[in-house]
């Protein structure tokens, strides 16, 4: 599974089975920050969440990218990782 960075929309998506799970953010004074996720109702279930966002942070890091987790999802994955919770705010 390959997430895609859509700049002129501010998302990142991957898509599972014909579906696309996103996670939207806003940059403001330099950072990125990860407002929103979300994941189609028919693929919930299946850690596609944790995996979308896993990747999200890599993809951003990549880009040189310095993050901020606003959405509690996105929070709680960043917060339960050793490689991610130094890494996004």
């Amino acid at each position: 599974m390959k997430v895609i960075h859509d700049k002129d929309k501010h998302q990142f998506t991957m898509e599972v089975d014909g579906e696309n799970a996103k996670v939207d953010y806003a940059l403001k004074d330099g950072k990125m920050y990860l407002n929103y996720s979300e994941v189609p109702f028919n693929i919930r279930g299946q850690g596609i969440g944790k995996v979308l966002v896993e990747k999200t942070f890599e993809k951003l890091t990549d880009e040189g990218y310095e993050a901020v987790a606003v959405c509690g999802y996105v929070k709680s994955v960043a917060r339960n990782s050793e490689k991610w919770n130094t890494i996004i705010g």
